[in-house]
């Protein structure tokens, strides 16, 4: 048994309702009243997410999980396959499983895998990833880089649209957060 005040990201608890996966949490210490952790978790059999909340005064049972070093192959219409870099298995992930995460992955990308007796439960990608732009509009007449925090579309490889400052162009590399998806800083 463990407390609520060892949970964090990627950890699998179980209970009655079966295995869940942290995917978001929160420690909370009020000024009055019992501190507590805010969860977002997700259930490894049916994909159901749910939000709980756990008194640090409770005990919880931690699953524990393997971490592998894993490469990303390639996406088709039963998932995600990587491949094991000790082993060379192959495992696949459902498209749900990897959720936003999958427009990040490029072939041959290094990532790091969450396991539980050989079934994968999660991946976790490189906090900031370089990208090329590829379709950016040009700035006009007034819309300058002293306007303040002025930002405009811009799409990157793997189609993803990314908010950058206005001088950003087509052809240039920037840095994006895989968390939140914004935009960093020029690469």
């Amino acid at each position: 048994m463990a407390s609520p005040n060892d949970i964090k990201k990627g950890v699998v608890i179980k209970d009655s309702a079966g295995l869940w996966l942290v995917v978001e949490f929160q420690h909370i210490n009020p000024g009055k009243g019992a501190a507590f952790v805010r969860t977002r978790i997700r259930n490894l059999e049916s994909g159901k997410t749910l939000e709980a909340t756990y008194k640090t005064s409770e005990t919880i049972e931690l699953v524990e999980v393997e971490h592998r070093r894993m490469q990303y192959l390639f996406h088709d219409a039963s998932g995600y396959t990587f491949m094991d870099q000790e082993s060379f298995d192959q495992v696949s992930m459902a498209d749900d499983a990897v959720g936003e995460q999958g427009k990040y992955l490029r072939d041959g990308m290094e990532i790091n895998m969450t396991t539980h007796e050989g079934r994968p439960l999660s991946i976790e990608l490189p906090r900031k990833m370089t990208f090329k732009v590829i379709e950016s509009m040009d700035a006009t007449g007034g819309n300058t880089v002293s306007g303040g925090n002025m930002t405009k579309e811009v799409t990157v490889e793997g189609g993803i649209k990314v908010k950058a400052p206005l001088f950003i162009k087509q052809g240039e590399n920037i840095i994006v957060n895989t968390e939140t998806g914004e935009y960093v800083e020029r690469a």
